[in-house]
């Protein structure tokens, strides 16, 4: 179960490099969304865009976005639980893809969905890969080897 969560420990400095530059992107990025929709709008303003745009759920979708935007961001930089914050940003934004964005073709100046695929896809490869070397999951992974 932990090499499930914290990722494998076999990374070289390439790929640990590589990780690490794609896991800050995606953090600042998750962070900046997840930070509009707690501070900006407000929980209560983007539940009730998501009701508009009919998004089951609205007020649990709303706070499922933006936990996991804004803390999920904050995870990926500092790369702790990557693996299960990387499956979950894949699940935000296959709701964003479904629910709001697929209707508009792929360029964002429609409102389409490119972005949102590609930070749903690299939430998959976070979810497959795990966070790389340089990163706190490695350092938990350590000590729960020494420890077994």
């Amino acid at each position: 179960m932990t090499a499930l969560l914290l990722g494998s420990p076999a990374y070289s400095t390439r790929q640990s490099v590589a990780l690490l530059i794609g896991r800050l992107a995606l953090g600042v990025v998750l962070i900046a969304h997840g930070w509009q929709k707690f501070f900006t709008f407000g929980i209560s303003g983007v539940t009730a865009s998501f009701e508009q745009m009919g998004i089951p759920a609205a007020g649990a979708a709303a706070v499922f976005a933006a936990s996991v935007e804004l803390i999920g961001g904050i995870l990926l930089i500092l790369g702790v639980l990557v693996p299960a914050i990387g499956l979950l940003v894949a699940i935000d934004m296959a709701g964003a893809l479904i629910f709001v964005h697929a209707s508009n073709g792929v360029f964002v100046d429609a409102g389409g969905y490119e972005l949102v695929l590609l930070i749903g896809a690299l939430g998959l490869v976070f979810a497959g890969l795990g966070a790389g070397g340089y990163a706190v999951d490695r350092l938990l992974n350590r000590r729960a080897t020494a420890n077994a």
